[in-house]
């Protein structure tokens, strides 16, 4: 695979009834990379392409008394989708206009020069490789949405739909027609933050659906899964020769966004380096090819997405400062499912109703039982765990209702080992008082942090593996004294 994502060893159809013409270009194929299947007829060419896949076919038009352009339609009506060159000696323009309107994506004429059937061969290959990732972002984005959407009745998340439809609304950056050329403006920004599996890629795609460039693009970017020598390709686009095997010139992500919305998921994880021309990107709303020295405006949205404390990051010189604050300028905090009341098992059934349509599974639908374990379960993975119980106690059911067991989640209990030091004496639960909630636990061990670190909340964040963001969320929500001089309250539960 090339850096350019073009396939070195795409398989090729090659149809031409010369032969001497036929292993030349066969050859000069084949020390490109490519695989080449040579035919000297349709009847051969037809039974080689009924035994095999092929990536693009190179036909002649004159096949003694059959015609390469009819072989064209035959191939498209039949499904192919791959690219497609004709070559004649007898090049005239109504037949290039018939072979294109059949489907044909180039024609060159005889005598070929091998380089421009090289660069043909290229371009064609590239095109189709942006067209099978753009149709892999789509994939993951329909998997997402199908697995998480923006379910929930709970107060907190009430919260954070109004605030994603408010700021929905805010325009994308313009760019006037005196930007249209070389200059352009700064791009819309929101930050979008939250524990691993809270939704933020769910928001995300809310967001843009709420707006007005709903119908236009919407390009998801997972900052980690990026090889980090491609990243700035990816992200950019390059010139053909900007690196080795650059053979031609590529899009880049921000240009397939322009007009809607770029989803820069685990930003946290961008390279420094690559962090200073985001920021540059943002700032200006211009953007240039790797190799290049042509600027080109964009206008779009941006949203970044992270579970990292970003604040601590800035100050480990992890993160850039000032693209902190840009990115900021409108920012949305995910609750954790944990802290979103019942809104798990509302959830869990929309899940559940996805599943039984995907996959027929009848009238499976959960027990009383399981409902009740879902709602006491922690969710430290929150919606992408609950999704994983949901979807294994589905497919592996023994009947058409599922019961707590059948979700393999482990509930709390007298017998189960908490994280708690309970030799200290600092925490102790009557039972038969009635019910104790994660909750509970979780205030406890967010006082002791604070104690232990004479009220700092970073520190204390740190501790017990928490962002800094959900700690102050939790602060405010369980209202925690935070001032180290007064401490935080000691709770004894008998």
């Amino acid at each position: 695979m090339l850096a350019n994502g073009v396939c070195r060893l795409a398989n090729i159809l090659l149809i031409e009834d010369d032969e001497n013409l036929r292993l030349t270009i066969g050859r000069t194929l084949g020390k490109a990379g490519h695989q080449v299947h040579s035919a000297g007829s349709l009847a051969e060419a037809r039974e080689a392409f009924g035994e095999a896949h092929f990536d693009l076919i190179l036909s002649d038009v004159n096949l003694g008394d059959e015609s390469g352009i009819d072989y064209v339609q035959e191939v498209r009506e039949g499904g192919f989708s791959g690219g497609i060159i004709m070559m004649t000696a007898y090049a005239t323009v109504d037949d290039a206009v018939r072979a294109m309107k059949l489907g044909a994506d180039d024609y060159l004429a005889k005598p070929v020069r091998m380089q421009e059937l090289l660069l043909s061969t290229d371009r064609l290959l590239e095109r189709a490789s942006q067209t099978r990732r753009l149709r892999l972002y789509q994939r993951l984005d329909r998997a997402q949405r199908h697995t998480s959407g923006p379910i929930g009745d709970s107060g907190p998340w009430r919260q954070v739909m109004e605030m994603a439809e408010r700021l929905a609304q805010i325009p994308v950056a313009n760019r006037t027609e005196e930007h249209s050329g070389s200059s352009g403006g700064a791009l819309t920004t929101i930050l979008i933050t939250g524990e691993t599996g809270s939704g933020k890629g769910v928001v995300a795609r809310y967001l843009h659906d709420s707006s007005p460039e709903r119908d236009l693009p919407f390009v998801h970017v997972n900052c980690t899964a990026l090889p980090a020598s491609l990243i700035e390709s990816e992200l950019f686009g390059h010139e053909k020769g900007a690196f080795t095997d650059a053979h031609s010139t590529r899009e880049g992500l921000f240009e397939m966004a322009d007009g809607g919305t770029i989803f820069l998921d685990e930003i946290g994880d961008l390279a420094l380096p690559l962090q200073s021309k985001l920021l540059s990107v943002i700032e200006h709303g211009i953007i240039r090819k790797v190799g290049s020295s042509k600027q080109r405006p964009v206008r779009m949205r941006v949203i970044a997405a992270t579970n990292k404390d970003l604040v601590s990051m800035v100050k480990m010189k992890e993160f850039r400062e000032d693209l902190l604050f840009r990115i900021n300028a409108f920012s949305i905090t995910l609750p954790a499912l944990r802290d979103r009341g019942g809104d798990a098992v509302l959830i869990a059934e929309k899940m559940l109703s996805d599943l039984r349509a995907e996959y027929g599974l009848g009238e499976v639908c959960l027990s009383s039982e399981a409902k009740g374990a879902i709602s006491r379960h922690p969710w430290a993975g929150n919606v992408r765990e609950l999704f994983n119980a949901v979807q294994r106690a589905a497919m592996l059911a023994t009947s058409d209702t599922i019961s707590s067991a059948d979700l393999a989640i482990q509930q709390p209990g007298p017998g189960r080992a908490t994280p708690i030091d309970h030799s200290a004496g600092e925490l102790r639960f009557d039972f038969r008082a009635g019910v104790h909630t994660a909750s509970e636990v979780e205030r406890e061990l967010m006082e002791q942090a604070l104690r232990h670190t004479g009220g700092n909340v970073s520190a204390a964040a740190k501790l017990i593996g928490m962002q800094r963001s959900s700690f102050r969320y939790r602060l405010e929500r369980y209202d925690i004294e935070t001032n180290a001089n007064k401490g935080a309250s000691r709770v004894v539960r008998q």
